[in-house]
């Protein structure tokens, strides 16, 4: 049955939108929650401190600029109930720039790429597209990391002429990842080389000299802002979709527990589309870094931490294949998810997906105590199936997980789509979690 767009549902799909526009790199979307955090009354930790925390406080860590672990210690002993953990991915597909982009190509300035993760390479052709990353600026004291986000468009992929590729539209649109993906910038310069002509925008934009940009991590973004589509406006379009979404839905359910009994945590990592392995990544020591931590701030011993994990759930929340009906042999028939239908979870007895028969079945209790639907996804046996960072935390941890996500279109494509319905169900979802 048809379920109508609420008031509620449409806003927090805009917060969501607006979440994601601010955005556009790993940096960016952990700095935007780390604003969000602190005008909740959220505490920063540093790493290198030695910690002092308080039941019933709110605290919040950043590793490498691009994680971020916050959480809220409940009024329980931690042992007895143990915690529930949401974790997520800052991290999306797409093209970075190299250390040394810029070159001449024939009176014409291009930057060379390399491609992060697995995206759609055919659909940055011929759109609009910024940078956003950090960069590292030399000043007066030595070297700081300062954050830098072009959202005019500066950069561009042009389509090579059908009368060149006669055959793009029965063969697919292929791009050779070194030959023919740098980027367009601009007409070359006699008078300055092109590596000039690349770091002037990059120094305006952040008001300094060009010769004090020492390196960088960018990447080519899109320049379109987010945006409400079909006949109802009950679907959202915008990048990054996989998976700021569970990233905004996450943080959004922790904001809205005030005073839980057990400790709530999430954790959002980087490098999730490129495996994990990283000191920022889900297969890093972050997370553990921070539960021993905590039980060391309570005066837990070994045997302790281990009845806390033993005691914990944890839900891995990243996107999931919505059912495309221009493309129905591509879906398991028995298990075809529907946008704006519920969250889905998300099964594999390879353990691409971490959900087992148990922890399934908790988060359908948890939904259906939110009040919201939820389906049931597995991949066509024949297809290759991606995986999350559930496995991986679940394994390094020995906590028990379920695998969850929004059901979306185009996943990994520079313009994703998703339902309004869902995000508000995903929100529900998760803080019911957290008020178990």
């Amino acid at each position: 049955m048809t379920r109508p767009v609420t008031d509620t549902a449409r806003a927090q799909a805009q917060d969501l939108l607006d979440f994601i526009d601010a955005s556009p790199s790993p940096w960016h979307a952990v700095a935007t929650c780390k604003q969000r955090l602190l005008a909740a009354g959220f505490v920063r930790l540093e790493e290198f401190d030695r910690w002092q925390l308080e039941a019933g406080g709110r605290y919040f860590v950043i590793r490498g600029g691009s994680s971020i672990i916050a959480f809220t210690i409940g009024s329980q002993p931690l042992a007895e109930t143990g915690l529930t953990m949401i974790g997520a991915h800052t991290d999306s597909p797409g093209l970075r720039l190299k250390p040394r982009p810029a070159e001449n190509a024939n009176g014409l300035v291009r930057l060379g790429v390399e491609v992060y993760g697995g995206p759609i390479l055919a659909t940055f052709a011929d759109r609009d597209l910024g940078l956003a990353g950090r960069v590292m600026v030399r000043n007066d004291v030595g070297i700081e990391s300062r954050l830098v986000h072009i959202d005019k468009p500066l950069l561009r992929l042009p389509n090579l002429a059908i009368h060149m590729n006669r055959e793009v539209n029965e063969g697919g649109l292929k791009f050779n990842k070194q030959t023919e993906l740098p980027l367009l910038l601009g007409i070359g310069d006699d008078a300055q080389t092109a590596d000039a002509q690349f770091r002037r925008p990059l120094a305006d934009a952040l008001g300094v000299a060009p010769e004090n940009l020492m390196t960088w991590e960018l990447a080519a973004c899109d320049t379109q802002k987010g945006s409400f589509w079909g006949a109802d406006g009950e679907f959202i379009a915008n990048s990054q979709l996989d998976n700021l979404a569970s990233c905004h839905a996450a943080l959004s359910a922790l904001l809205a527990v005030d005073h839980p009994s057990q400790t709530c945590l999430v954790a959002l990592f980087d490098h999730e589309e490129v495996g994990s392995e990283s000191a920022a990544g889900a297969g890093g020591s972050l997370v553990g870094d921070v539960l021993q931590r905590l039980a060391g701030n309570f005066a837990l011993d070994g045997e302790d931490l281990r009845r806390l994990l033993a005691r914990s759930y944890f839900i891995s929340a990243d996107m999931a294949h919505a059912w495309n009906p221009n493309f129905p042999s591509a879906y398991e028939p028995g298990h075809r998810v529907l946008v704006n239908a519920g969250p889905v979870i998300k099964h594999n007895c390879n353990q691409r997906y971490s959900t087992g028969a148990d922890t399934a079945a908790l988060f359908m209790a948890i939904c259906e105590q939110a009040g919201v639907p939820c389906q049931q996804y597995a991949h066509r046996t024949d297809l290759g199936c991606g995986s999350t960072i559930g496995p991986i935390v679940a394994a390094r941890l020995g906590i028990p997980s379920v695998d969850v996500g929004a059901p979306m279109w185009a996943m990994h494509s520079i313009r994703e789509s998703a339902g309004v319905i869902d995000h508000a169900d995903m929100i529900a979802a998760m803080t019911g979690a957290f008020r178990l």
